[in-house]
């Protein structure tokens, strides 16, 4: 559920108690752990840490005026998650990631990126700290941009400074030309045979 909040502390604020603690006990892990060049704020509906442009001109590729996200904290329907997208780009980090959490003695429910938990004992916030601290912006950025190179997107587009207020014109559709009219089948033996 994305909320509309426009600052973290709104988001926390709009939160059920139960979860406004958790998030509050995960976000101080992250943020004892959070490399310089990160910024937090909301992205996506989301508390969001994500490279500014300042750091990676070009943003997200996705969407190249936000600035590139790196983890989210989120207060789901029936659950609280944590995306690691530097865990989701890296199969290295992510298998130190499974293995670490695995020795923690903790039950991990993941996605690709996602970390689903229904209270905070249910994570291993050291294992949590320890993968945001492995990855500083500069060597998250490198590994973005070799993943984008690897699937062929190059290394992102530069931020556009505003988007465009036009509609793009429609694209008018080809006109196919009329088929051929074929000529009727002729019958064998339809002409008069001599014989």
């Amino acid at each position: 559920m994305q909320s509309k909040a426009g600052t973290v502390e709104a988001y926390l604020e709009s939160l059920p108690s139960d979860r406004r603690a958790a998030l509050e006990a995960v976000r101080e892990v992250i943020l004892k752990n959070l490399d310089g060049e990160y910024e937090e704020g909301m992205q996506y509906g989301m508390i969001g840490y994500y490279v500014p442009h300042r750091v990676f001109p070009p943003g997200y590729h996705c969407d190249p005026r936000q600035p590139l996200p790196f983890a989210s904290l989120a207060s789901q329907k029936n659950y609280m998650s944590v995306y690691l997208m530097g865990v989701y780009g890296d199969t290295d980090a992510r298998k130190w990631f499974e293995d670490a959490w695995a020795k923690a003695g903790k039950k991990l429910d993941m996605g690709k990126s996602c970390v689903r938990f229904k209270k905070v004992e249910d994570l291993a916030l050291d294992v949590l700290g320890a993968v945001i601290k492995r990855m500083p912006a500069k060597k998250y950025v490198a590994q973005y941009q070799a993943t984008l190179g690897a699937m062929g997107k190059g290394k992102g587009r530069p931020a556009k400074a505003e988007a465009a207020t036009e509609k793009p014109a429609a694209k008018k559709a080809a006109k196919k030309a009329p088929a051929a009219k074929k000529a009727p089948a002729k019958k064998a033996g339809a002409r008069g045979s001599a014989g």
